[in-house]
């Protein structure tokens, strides 16, 4: 007769963790400084963000690529601009989904070949499915521009196992012409 009370404690905190950890996070950000993590499913491993970031890429002389911090990015063909997230002691293989959103079809979509990618119906929005094994950690993504992409709000969503990693928001800008003198 005693463990039915023991039962209904273990239950009880069962049902009331679960249900604080179901709460949905507020991911959206261009630069997360704090730790968000949250339970991971028995078969998967707990991924905690240590940092998110969203711009223009930049590579150096070296070939090290570094992210110009921006939400404006000029409408020129040949800029790429991406997302770099930096995962908190993780090992392995990460299975990530990135949702793009434009504000209307491009002329064309292009991927690197070999990729789960798909679009949708509309044209506005493509699904990028990869594993990789993070080097340090980090997981990133680029878009180049290309001739033919609308200006205008862009929303990219990063998901790993399902969870909403982060949400970046940004524009694309028209890239003002200057006149050439005779």
């Amino acid at each position: 007769m005693r463990i039915w009370p023991i039962i209904a404690v273990l239950v009880s905190s069962w049902l009331t963790s679960g249900v604080i950890a179901s709460e949905p996070m507020n991911a959206t950000s261009v630069f997360v400084e704090n730790v968000i993590s949250s339970p991971a499913p028995t078969n998967a491993k707990q991924i905690a963000v240590i940092n998110a970031e969203f711009g223009l890429k930049r590579v150096d002389s070296q070939g090290n690529v570094t992210i110009f911090q921006t939400t404006r990015v000029p409408l020129q063909e040949g800029n790429a601009y991406g997302w770099r997230i930096k995962l908190k002691d993780y090992q392995g293989e990460v299975k990530w989904r990135e949702v793009l959103r434009l504000p209307k079809p491009p002329e064309t979509w292009g991927t690197d070949n070999g990729e789960d990618f798909s679009i949708s119906a509309d044209g506005t929005t493509s699904v990028t499915r990869r594993t990789q094994s993070p080097s340090n950690g980090v997981i990133e993504n680029f878009w180049t521009i290309a001739p033919g992409d609308p200006v205008g709000n862009y929303k990219i969503e990063i998901y790993v196992n399902d969870r909403l990693l982060s949400t970046f928001e940004f524009e694309l800008i028209p890239v003002k012409q200057t006149k050439l003198l005779p």
